[in-house]
Protein backbone atom coordinates (compact mmCIF):
# COMPACT_ATOMS: atom_id res chain seq x y z
CA UNK A 1 0.00 0.00 0.00
CA UNK A 2 2.81 2.36 0.95
CA UNK A 3 4.54 1.32 -1.94
CA UNK A 4 1.25 2.48 -4.25
CA UNK A 5 1.27 5.67 -2.93
CA UNK A 6 4.99 6.59 -3.36
CA UNK A 7 4.30 5.29 -7.01
CA UNK A 8 1.52 7.48 -7.41
CA UNK A 9 3.16 10.32 -6.13
CA UNK A 10 6.17 10.27 -8.12
CA UNK A 11 3.75 9.76 -11.01
CA UNK A 12 2.08 12.71 -11.32
CA UNK A 13 5.12 14.76 -12.11
CA UNK A 14 5.52 12.47 -15.16
CA UNK A 15 4.17 14.92 -18.00
CA UNK A 16 5.00 18.35 -18.88
CA UNK A 17 2.63 21.53 -18.86
CA UNK A 18 1.46 24.28 -16.36
CA UNK A 19 -1.75 25.26 -15.28
CA UNK A 20 -2.85 27.42 -18.01
CA UNK A 21 -5.11 30.19 -18.66
CA UNK A 22 -6.73 28.53 -21.58
CA UNK A 23 -7.61 25.30 -18.90
CA UNK A 24 -9.16 27.56 -16.34
CA UNK A 25 -11.10 28.95 -18.90
CA UNK A 26 -12.29 26.29 -20.52
CA UNK A 27 -12.85 24.04 -17.08
CA UNK A 28 -15.00 27.32 -15.75
CA UNK A 29 -16.95 27.03 -18.60
CA UNK A 30 -17.75 23.69 -18.38
CA UNK A 31 -18.27 23.65 -15.07
CA UNK A 32 -21.93 25.50 -15.04
CA UNK A 33 -23.25 22.24 -15.55
CA UNK A 34 -22.69 22.20 -11.49
CA UNK A 35 -24.28 25.38 -11.28
CA UNK A 36 -27.64 24.08 -13.38
CA UNK A 37 -27.65 20.83 -11.22
CA UNK A 38 -26.57 23.04 -7.92
CA UNK A 39 -29.81 25.51 -8.70
CA UNK A 40 -31.71 22.99 -9.51
CA UNK A 41 -31.65 21.15 -5.78
CA UNK A 42 -31.74 24.34 -4.20
CA UNK A 43 -34.58 25.72 -5.89
CA UNK A 44 -36.87 22.73 -5.73
CA UNK A 45 -36.51 23.08 -1.31
CA UNK A 46 -37.03 26.41 -1.05
CA UNK A 47 -40.44 26.45 -3.45
CA UNK A 48 -41.73 23.50 -2.21
CA UNK A 49 -42.01 25.72 1.71
CA UNK A 50 -43.91 28.40 -0.33
CA UNK A 51 -47.39 28.81 0.89
CA UNK A 52 -48.77 30.00 -2.59
CA UNK A 53 -46.88 27.30 -4.77
CA UNK A 54 -48.25 24.70 -2.13
CA UNK A 55 -51.89 26.91 -2.36
CA UNK A 56 -51.38 25.96 -6.61
CA UNK A 57 -50.26 22.86 -6.94
CA UNK A 58 -50.44 20.76 -3.78
CA UNK A 59 -53.55 21.60 -2.42
CA UNK A 60 -53.39 19.03 0.35
CA UNK A 61 -50.40 19.15 1.89
CA UNK A 62 -50.72 23.77 2.37
CA UNK A 63 -53.95 22.22 4.01
CA UNK A 64 -52.42 19.93 6.95
CA UNK A 65 -50.03 22.60 7.51
CA UNK A 66 -52.10 25.28 8.04
CA UNK A 67 -55.15 23.71 9.72
CA UNK A 68 -54.80 19.85 10.59
CA UNK A 69 -53.38 20.51 14.46
CA UNK A 70 -53.99 16.65 14.69
CA UNK A 71 -51.15 15.39 12.35
CA UNK A 72 -48.00 15.27 13.89
CA UNK A 73 -44.96 18.01 12.87
CA UNK A 74 -43.03 14.85 10.73
CA UNK A 75 -45.94 13.91 9.11
CA UNK A 76 -47.39 17.61 7.42
CA UNK A 77 -45.68 17.24 4.41
CA UNK A 78 -45.80 13.80 3.43
CA UNK A 79 -47.50 13.78 0.17
CA UNK A 80 -45.94 11.31 -3.02
CA UNK A 81 -47.22 13.95 -5.65
CA UNK A 82 -44.80 16.58 -3.30
CA UNK A 83 -42.29 14.36 -3.37
CA UNK A 84 -42.87 13.36 -7.30
CA UNK A 85 -42.12 17.06 -7.69
CA UNK A 86 -38.90 16.68 -6.63
CA UNK A 87 -37.69 13.27 -7.40
CA UNK A 88 -39.05 13.33 -11.39
CA UNK A 89 -36.25 14.89 -12.37
CA UNK A 90 -33.93 12.38 -11.68
CA UNK A 91 -35.62 9.67 -13.12
CA UNK A 92 -35.07 11.60 -16.19
CA UNK A 93 -31.74 12.34 -15.63
CA UNK A 94 -31.49 8.46 -15.08
CA UNK A 95 -32.73 7.34 -18.22
CA UNK A 96 -31.18 10.19 -20.14
CA UNK A 97 -27.60 9.21 -18.82
CA UNK A 98 -27.81 5.82 -20.55
CA UNK A 99 -28.00 8.45 -23.93
CA UNK A 100 -25.67 10.77 -22.84
CA UNK A 101 -23.15 7.52 -22.70
CA UNK A 102 -23.13 7.70 -26.15
CA UNK A 103 -23.26 10.82 -27.26
CA UNK A 104 -19.93 11.12 -24.95
CA UNK A 105 -18.13 8.42 -26.27
CA UNK A 106 -19.17 9.02 -30.33
CA UNK A 107 -19.34 12.65 -30.22
CA UNK A 108 -17.48 13.91 -27.79
CA UNK A 109 -17.81 15.56 -24.15
CA UNK A 110 -18.68 19.38 -25.66
CA UNK A 111 -21.43 18.15 -27.81
CA UNK A 112 -23.03 16.58 -24.65
CA UNK A 113 -22.34 19.14 -22.28
CA UNK A 114 -23.97 21.52 -25.31
CA UNK A 115 -27.19 19.14 -24.96
CA UNK A 116 -27.50 19.59 -21.44
CA UNK A 117 -27.81 22.50 -21.02
CA UNK A 118 -30.20 23.13 -23.99
CA UNK A 119 -32.65 20.76 -22.37
CA UNK A 120 -32.36 22.84 -19.15
CA UNK A 121 -33.20 25.77 -20.48
CA UNK A 122 -36.52 24.41 -22.21
CA UNK A 123 -37.14 22.68 -18.54
CA UNK A 124 -36.53 26.04 -16.61
CA UNK A 125 -38.94 27.79 -18.82
CA UNK A 126 -41.80 25.03 -18.96
CA UNK A 127 -41.65 25.73 -15.13
CA UNK A 128 -41.81 29.69 -14.86
CA UNK A 129 -44.56 29.15 -16.39
CA UNK A 130 -46.46 26.48 -15.51
CA UNK A 131 -49.97 26.49 -14.88
CA UNK A 132 -50.92 23.31 -13.45
CA UNK A 133 -48.73 20.47 -11.75
CA UNK A 134 -48.54 18.08 -15.02
CA UNK A 135 -46.64 21.22 -17.26
CA UNK A 136 -44.67 21.52 -13.62
CA UNK A 137 -43.33 18.08 -13.46
CA UNK A 138 -42.79 18.07 -17.53
CA UNK A 139 -40.98 20.78 -17.06
CA UNK A 140 -38.68 18.78 -14.24
CA UNK A 141 -38.34 15.45 -16.49
CA UNK A 142 -36.65 18.43 -19.31
CA UNK A 143 -34.30 19.40 -16.42
CA UNK A 144 -33.37 16.36 -15.70
CA UNK A 145 -32.38 15.27 -19.34
CA UNK A 146 -30.05 18.56 -18.74
CA UNK A 147 -28.61 17.39 -15.60
CA UNK A 148 -28.07 13.70 -16.45
CA UNK A 149 -25.65 15.02 -19.99
CA UNK A 150 -24.83 17.64 -17.95
CA UNK A 151 -23.22 15.33 -15.05
CA UNK A 152 -22.28 12.41 -17.36
CA UNK A 153 -19.97 14.74 -19.55
CA UNK A 154 -18.62 17.73 -17.39
CA UNK A 155 -16.71 15.20 -14.33
CA UNK A 156 -15.07 13.43 -17.16
CA UNK A 157 -13.84 16.64 -19.18
CA UNK A 158 -12.48 18.42 -16.16
CA UNK A 159 -10.60 15.40 -15.46
CA UNK A 160 -9.25 14.62 -19.36
CA UNK A 161 -8.03 18.56 -19.00
CA UNK A 162 -6.33 19.03 -15.95
CA UNK A 163 -2.66 17.86 -14.96
CA UNK A 164 -2.55 15.12 -12.87
CA UNK A 165 -1.04 17.10 -9.96
CA UNK A 166 -4.31 19.66 -10.24
CA UNK A 167 -6.78 17.03 -10.85
CA UNK A 168 -8.40 16.78 -7.65
CA UNK A 169 -8.62 20.79 -7.26
CA UNK A 170 -9.94 21.16 -10.84
CA UNK A 171 -12.55 18.80 -10.89
CA UNK A 172 -13.39 19.70 -7.22
CA UNK A 173 -14.78 22.56 -9.28
CA UNK A 174 -17.79 20.75 -10.17
CA UNK A 175 -18.78 20.49 -6.25
CA UNK A 176 -18.28 23.73 -5.97
CA UNK A 177 -20.19 25.01 -9.23
CA UNK A 178 -22.83 23.08 -7.37
CA UNK A 179 -22.60 24.83 -4.16
CA UNK A 180 -22.77 28.40 -6.01
CA UNK A 181 -25.67 27.18 -7.78
CA UNK A 182 -27.30 25.99 -4.57
CA UNK A 183 -26.67 29.02 -2.59
CA UNK A 184 -27.53 31.53 -5.66
CA UNK A 185 -30.96 29.35 -5.37
CA UNK A 186 -31.52 29.93 -1.58
CA UNK A 187 -30.64 33.32 -1.56
CA UNK A 188 -33.43 33.77 -4.68
CA UNK A 189 -36.05 32.08 -3.05
CA UNK A 190 -35.63 33.75 0.34
CA UNK A 191 -35.90 37.27 -1.84
CA UNK A 192 -38.89 36.05 -3.91
CA UNK A 193 -41.02 34.47 -1.21
CA UNK A 194 -41.53 38.00 0.01
CA UNK A 195 -43.24 39.09 -3.52
CA UNK A 196 -46.80 40.07 -2.73
CA UNK A 197 -49.43 38.49 -5.09
CA UNK A 198 -48.07 34.71 -4.54
CA UNK A 199 -46.05 34.13 -7.75
CA UNK A 200 -42.10 34.60 -6.64
CA UNK A 201 -41.96 31.58 -7.01
CA UNK A 202 -42.22 31.46 -11.06
CA UNK A 203 -39.52 33.55 -10.81
CA UNK A 204 -37.34 31.09 -8.61
CA UNK A 205 -38.02 28.54 -11.44
CA UNK A 206 -37.40 30.24 -14.58
CA UNK A 207 -34.18 31.80 -13.34
CA UNK A 208 -32.49 28.32 -13.97
CA UNK A 209 -32.56 30.10 -17.76
CA UNK A 210 -29.73 31.85 -16.67
CA UNK A 211 -26.70 29.40 -15.79
CA UNK A 212 -28.55 27.15 -18.34
CA UNK A 213 -28.08 29.66 -21.01
CA UNK A 214 -24.36 30.24 -20.20
CA UNK A 215 -24.13 26.66 -20.05
CA UNK A 216 -25.54 26.60 -23.79
CA UNK A 217 -23.76 29.33 -25.56
CA UNK A 218 -20.00 28.50 -23.25
CA UNK A 219 -20.43 24.58 -25.10
CA UNK A 220 -20.40 26.25 -28.32
CA UNK A 221 -16.85 27.87 -27.57
CA UNK A 222 -15.72 24.87 -25.68
CA UNK A 223 -12.33 22.99 -26.85
CA UNK A 224 -12.85 19.23 -26.79
CA UNK A 225 -10.44 17.20 -24.56
CA UNK A 226 -7.63 15.57 -26.22
CA UNK A 227 -8.34 12.06 -24.75
CA UNK A 228 -11.79 12.28 -26.75
CA UNK A 229 -10.02 13.87 -29.84
CA UNK A 230 -8.00 10.72 -30.09
CA UNK A 231 -10.40 8.25 -29.11
CA UNK A 232 -13.17 9.53 -32.23
CA UNK A 233 -10.28 10.45 -34.41
CA UNK A 234 -7.33 8.69 -36.56
CA UNK A 235 -5.10 11.94 -36.71
CA UNK A 236 -3.11 12.37 -33.62
CA UNK A 237 -1.86 15.65 -34.77
CA UNK A 238 -5.36 17.36 -33.82
CA UNK A 239 -4.71 15.78 -30.41
CA UNK A 240 -1.19 16.59 -30.12
CA UNK A 241 -1.85 20.68 -30.92
CA UNK A 242 -4.57 20.40 -28.16
CA UNK A 243 -2.20 18.93 -25.67
CA UNK A 244 0.60 21.20 -26.21
CA UNK A 245 -2.40 24.23 -25.84
CA UNK A 246 -3.72 22.75 -22.70
CA UNK A 247 -0.78 22.09 -21.00
CA UNK A 248 1.25 25.72 -21.89
CA UNK A 249 4.37 23.18 -23.86
CA UNK A 250 5.74 21.92 -26.69
CA UNK A 251 6.79 18.71 -24.58
CA UNK A 252 3.97 16.78 -24.22
CA UNK A 253 5.65 13.54 -25.92
CA UNK A 254 5.33 10.91 -22.76
CA UNK A 255 1.41 12.24 -22.24
CA UNK A 256 0.66 12.03 -25.75
CA UNK A 257 2.57 8.41 -26.46
CA UNK A 258 0.01 7.46 -23.05
CA UNK A 259 -2.77 8.36 -24.67
CA UNK A 260 -2.30 7.00 -27.99
CA UNK A 261 -1.78 3.30 -26.45
CA UNK A 262 -5.03 3.98 -24.48
CA UNK A 263 -6.89 4.57 -27.41
CA UNK A 264 -5.75 1.42 -29.36
CA UNK A 265 -6.92 0.03 -26.30
CA UNK A 266 -10.01 2.01 -26.26
CA UNK A 267 -10.47 1.40 -30.45
CA UNK A 268 -10.51 -2.49 -29.73
CA UNK A 269 -13.09 -2.39 -27.34
CA UNK A 270 -16.75 -3.16 -29.53
CA UNK A 271 -18.89 -3.46 -26.39
CA UNK A 272 -18.28 -1.56 -23.64
CA UNK A 273 -21.00 -2.09 -21.39
CA UNK A 274 -20.10 -5.40 -21.68
CA UNK A 275 -16.40 -5.09 -21.44
CA UNK A 276 -16.31 -3.53 -17.84
CA UNK A 277 -17.88 -6.62 -16.37
CA UNK A 278 -14.47 -8.38 -16.91
CA UNK A 279 -12.43 -9.31 -14.24
CA UNK A 280 -9.66 -6.75 -14.97
CA UNK A 281 -12.41 -3.82 -14.70
CA UNK A 282 -13.85 -5.52 -11.36
CA UNK A 283 -12.46 -2.39 -8.53
CA UNK A 284 -13.63 0.89 -10.93
CA UNK A 285 -17.01 -1.05 -11.49
CA UNK A 286 -17.44 -1.46 -7.63
CA UNK A 287 -16.25 2.16 -6.96
CA UNK A 288 -18.61 3.43 -9.72
CA UNK A 289 -21.82 1.80 -7.92
CA UNK A 290 -19.81 2.18 -4.27
CA UNK A 291 -19.18 5.56 -4.47
CA UNK A 292 -22.56 7.22 -5.38
CA UNK A 293 -24.60 5.01 -3.15
CA UNK A 294 -22.90 6.46 -0.54
CA UNK A 295 -23.20 9.59 -1.48
CA UNK A 296 -26.63 9.41 -1.16
CA UNK A 297 -27.51 7.64 1.63
CA UNK A 298 -25.00 10.03 3.54
CA UNK A 299 -28.17 11.94 3.60
CA UNK A 300 -27.86 15.15 2.39
CA UNK A 301 -29.77 15.36 -0.07
CA UNK A 302 -32.35 15.46 2.60
CA UNK A 303 -30.66 18.98 3.41
CA UNK A 304 -30.32 20.19 0.14
CA UNK A 305 -34.12 19.92 -0.77
CA UNK A 306 -35.86 19.82 2.11
CA UNK A 307 -33.88 22.03 4.49
CA UNK A 308 -36.98 24.37 4.41
CA UNK A 309 -39.44 22.24 5.24
CA UNK A 310 -37.46 20.63 7.59
CA UNK A 311 -36.38 23.59 9.02
CA UNK A 312 -40.01 24.28 9.28
CA UNK A 313 -40.65 21.30 11.18
CA UNK A 314 -38.82 22.06 14.05
CA UNK A 315 -40.74 25.82 14.27
CA UNK A 316 -38.87 28.15 12.01
CA UNK A 317 -41.36 30.19 10.09
CA UNK A 318 -41.41 30.53 6.11
CA UNK A 319 -38.52 33.07 6.04
CA UNK A 320 -36.44 31.74 8.41
CA UNK A 321 -36.73 28.65 7.16
CA UNK A 322 -35.42 30.00 3.53
CA UNK A 323 -32.92 31.77 5.53
CA UNK A 324 -31.29 28.45 7.53
CA UNK A 325 -30.72 27.34 4.07
CA UNK A 326 -29.02 29.91 2.66
CA UNK A 327 -26.74 29.36 5.51
CA UNK A 328 -26.38 26.04 5.24
CA UNK A 329 -25.63 26.39 1.39
CA UNK A 330 -22.90 29.08 2.09
CA UNK A 331 -21.03 26.40 4.48
CA UNK A 332 -21.46 23.60 1.89
CA UNK A 333 -19.92 26.21 -0.70
CA UNK A 334 -16.79 27.08 1.50
CA UNK A 335 -16.41 23.99 2.62
CA UNK A 336 -16.15 22.77 -1.13
CA UNK A 337 -13.57 25.48 -1.49
CA UNK A 338 -11.65 24.20 1.30
CA UNK A 339 -11.46 20.90 -0.05
CA UNK A 340 -10.40 22.16 -3.85
CA UNK A 341 -7.40 23.85 -1.93
CA UNK A 342 -6.31 20.77 -0.04
CA UNK A 343 -7.42 17.15 -1.70
CA UNK A 344 -4.25 17.28 -4.12
CA UNK A 345 -1.78 17.77 -1.12
CA UNK A 346 -3.66 15.28 1.37
CA UNK A 347 -5.36 12.92 -0.62
CA UNK A 348 -8.76 11.49 -1.39
CA UNK A 349 -8.91 8.85 1.43
CA UNK A 350 -8.20 11.21 4.70
CA UNK A 351 -10.53 13.41 3.33
CA UNK A 352 -13.39 11.01 2.94
CA UNK A 353 -12.56 9.40 6.26
CA UNK A 354 -12.37 12.71 8.25
CA UNK A 355 -15.48 13.81 6.92
CA UNK A 356 -17.09 10.81 7.58
CA UNK A 357 -16.57 11.13 11.20
CA UNK A 358 -17.44 14.99 10.98
CA UNK A 359 -20.73 13.86 9.90
CA UNK A 360 -21.19 11.18 11.79
CA UNK A 361 -21.07 13.07 15.03
CA UNK A 362 -23.03 16.26 13.65
CA UNK A 363 -25.79 13.68 12.59
CA UNK A 364 -25.91 11.88 15.94
CA UNK A 365 -26.35 15.09 17.98
CA UNK A 366 -29.12 16.47 15.80
CA UNK A 367 -31.22 13.25 15.91
CA UNK A 368 -30.73 13.36 19.41
CA UNK A 369 -31.59 16.96 20.09
CA UNK A 370 -34.53 16.47 17.82
CA UNK A 371 -35.65 13.09 19.71
CA UNK A 372 -35.50 14.77 23.14
CA UNK A 373 -36.97 18.05 22.30
CA UNK A 374 -39.29 17.61 19.03
CA UNK A 375 -42.52 15.89 19.67
CA UNK A 376 -45.47 15.19 17.32
CA UNK A 377 -47.06 18.31 18.06
CA UNK A 378 -45.19 21.91 18.89
CA UNK A 379 -42.03 22.68 17.97
CA UNK A 380 -38.70 23.28 20.08
CA UNK A 381 -37.16 25.78 22.46
CA UNK A 382 -35.74 28.92 19.71
CA UNK A 383 -32.60 27.92 21.01
CA UNK A 384 -32.78 24.23 20.07
CA UNK A 385 -33.93 25.41 16.68
CA UNK A 386 -30.68 26.79 16.60
CA UNK A 387 -28.66 24.61 18.06
CA UNK A 388 -29.89 21.79 15.08
CA UNK A 389 -29.17 24.58 12.78
CA UNK A 390 -25.61 24.95 13.89
CA UNK A 391 -25.19 21.08 13.60
CA UNK A 392 -26.70 20.85 10.39
CA UNK A 393 -24.22 23.27 8.97
CA UNK A 394 -21.30 21.36 10.70
CA UNK A 395 -22.81 18.49 9.19
CA UNK A 396 -23.28 20.12 5.84
CA UNK A 397 -19.45 21.66 5.82
CA UNK A 398 -18.40 17.95 6.49
CA UNK A 399 -20.23 16.58 3.40
CA UNK A 400 -18.54 19.78 1.53
CA UNK A 401 -15.46 18.87 1.84
CA UNK A 402 -15.14 15.10 1.72
CA UNK A 403 -18.00 12.89 0.27
CA UNK A 404 -19.61 15.86 -1.90
CA UNK A 405 -16.77 16.52 -4.63
CA UNK A 406 -14.95 13.47 -3.77
CA UNK A 407 -18.14 11.12 -5.02
CA UNK A 408 -17.33 12.96 -8.42
CA UNK A 409 -13.83 13.35 -8.42
CA UNK A 410 -13.03 9.46 -7.80
CA UNK A 411 -15.02 7.71 -10.48
CA UNK A 412 -14.32 10.67 -13.46
CA UNK A 413 -10.52 9.78 -12.50
CA UNK A 414 -10.20 6.14 -12.29
CA UNK A 415 -11.46 4.69 -15.75
CA UNK A 416 -9.33 3.56 -18.76
CA UNK A 417 -10.11 5.09 -21.76
CA UNK A 418 -12.11 1.97 -23.23
CA UNK A 419 -14.74 2.38 -20.35
CA UNK A 420 -14.46 5.76 -19.53
CA UNK A 421 -17.79 6.56 -21.06
CA UNK A 422 -19.72 4.00 -19.90
CA UNK A 423 -17.88 3.90 -16.39
CA UNK A 424 -19.08 7.45 -15.51
CA UNK A 425 -22.52 6.89 -17.19
CA UNK A 426 -22.70 3.77 -14.44
CA UNK A 427 -21.91 6.61 -11.85
CA UNK A 428 -24.47 8.78 -13.02
CA UNK A 429 -27.03 6.33 -13.32
CA UNK A 430 -26.45 5.03 -9.93
CA UNK A 431 -26.30 8.93 -8.45
CA UNK A 432 -29.71 9.66 -9.77
CA UNK A 433 -31.41 6.32 -9.20
CA UNK A 434 -30.68 6.76 -5.55
CA UNK A 435 -31.19 10.12 -5.24
CA UNK A 436 -34.58 9.46 -7.05
CA UNK A 437 -35.37 6.89 -4.46
CA UNK A 438 -34.18 8.87 -1.47
CA UNK A 439 -36.23 12.10 -2.70
CA UNK A 440 -38.99 10.03 -3.28
CA UNK A 441 -39.42 8.49 0.13
CA UNK A 442 -37.91 10.92 2.87
CA UNK A 443 -40.98 12.57 3.66
CA UNK A 444 -42.76 9.26 4.13
CA UNK A 445 -39.49 8.00 6.34
CA UNK A 446 -39.38 11.20 8.57
CA UNK A 447 -43.00 10.44 9.31
CA UNK A 448 -42.51 7.08 10.29
CA UNK A 449 -39.20 7.25 11.56
CA UNK A 450 -39.58 10.84 12.98
CA UNK A 451 -35.91 12.05 14.46
CA UNK A 452 -34.58 8.06 13.77
CA UNK A 453 -34.14 9.41 10.46
CA UNK A 454 -30.95 10.74 11.15
CA UNK A 455 -29.33 7.91 13.16
CA UNK A 456 -30.81 5.93 9.91
CA UNK A 457 -28.38 7.82 7.52
CA UNK A 458 -25.36 8.26 10.44
CA UNK A 459 -25.48 4.22 10.20
CA UNK A 460 -25.16 4.44 6.58
CA UNK A 461 -21.97 7.27 7.40
CA UNK A 462 -20.34 4.20 9.36
CA UNK A 463 -20.39 1.80 6.99
CA UNK A 464 -19.38 4.12 3.85
CA UNK A 465 -16.29 5.18 6.16
CA UNK A 466 -15.37 2.09 6.75
CA UNK A 467 -15.40 0.29 2.73
CA UNK A 468 -13.10 3.98 2.16
CA UNK A 469 -10.52 2.99 4.36
CA UNK A 470 -10.31 -0.36 3.50
CA UNK A 471 -10.73 -0.85 -0.14
CA UNK A 472 -10.02 2.59 -1.83
CA UNK A 473 -6.40 3.29 -3.10
CA UNK A 474 -5.21 6.98 -3.01
CA UNK A 475 -5.37 8.33 -6.71
CA UNK A 476 -3.74 11.76 -6.14
CA UNK A 477 -1.08 12.93 -8.38
CA UNK A 478 -1.57 9.36 -10.19
CA UNK A 479 -1.96 10.36 -14.29
CA UNK A 480 -5.50 9.37 -15.39
CA UNK A 481 -4.63 7.01 -18.47
CA UNK A 482 -1.99 5.29 -15.76
CA UNK A 483 -4.52 4.72 -13.03
CA UNK A 484 -4.81 0.66 -13.05
CA UNK A 485 -1.53 0.74 -10.46
CA UNK A 486 -3.46 1.96 -7.64
CA UNK A 487 -5.18 -1.33 -8.25
CA UNK A 488 -2.22 -3.36 -8.76
CA UNK A 489 -0.51 -2.17 -5.59
CA UNK A 490 -3.65 -2.65 -3.37
CA UNK A 491 -3.85 -5.20 -0.65
CA UNK A 492 -7.12 -6.78 -2.09
CA UNK A 493 -7.87 -5.20 -5.93
CA UNK A 494 -4.19 -7.36 -6.76
CA UNK A 495 -6.05 -10.71 -6.22
CA UNK A 496 -8.56 -9.60 -8.23
CA UNK A 497 -6.85 -8.01 -10.89
CA UNK A 498 -3.27 -9.17 -10.41
CA UNK A 499 0.02 -7.98 -8.50
CA UNK A 500 1.60 -4.62 -9.93
CA UNK A 501 4.50 -5.89 -12.30
CA UNK A 502 2.09 -8.18 -14.64
CA UNK A 503 2.01 -6.69 -17.94
CA UNK A 504 -0.89 -3.97 -17.93
CA UNK A 505 -2.45 -2.02 -21.10
CA UNK A 506 -0.47 1.29 -20.75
Amino acid sequence: MAMGLAIGSQGGHHYNGKMTSFVVLSCMMAAMGGVIFGYDIGISGGVTSMEPFLKKFFPEVYTKMKQDTSISNYCKFDSQLLTSFTSSLYLAGLVASFFASSVTKSFGRKPSILIGGAAFLAGSALGGASLNVYMLIMGRVLLGVGVGFANQSVPLYLSEMALPKYRGAINNGFQFSIGIGALSANLINYGTEKIKGGWGWRISLAMAAIPATILTLGAIFLPETPNSLIQRSNDPRRAELMLRRVRGTDEVGAELDDLLKASTVAKNTKYPFRKILEREYRPQLVMSIALPFFQQVTGINVIAFYAPILFRTIGLGESASLLSAVMTGAVGTVSTFISMVIVDKFGRRALFVAGGVQMFLAQTFVGGVMAAELGDHGGVSKGYAYLVLVLIGVYVAGFGWSWGPLGWLVPSEIFPLEIRSVGQSITVVVNFLFTFIVAQTFLAMLCHFKAGIFFFFGGWVVVMTGFVHLFLPETKNVPIEKMDVVWREHWFWKTIVGPAGEDSKI
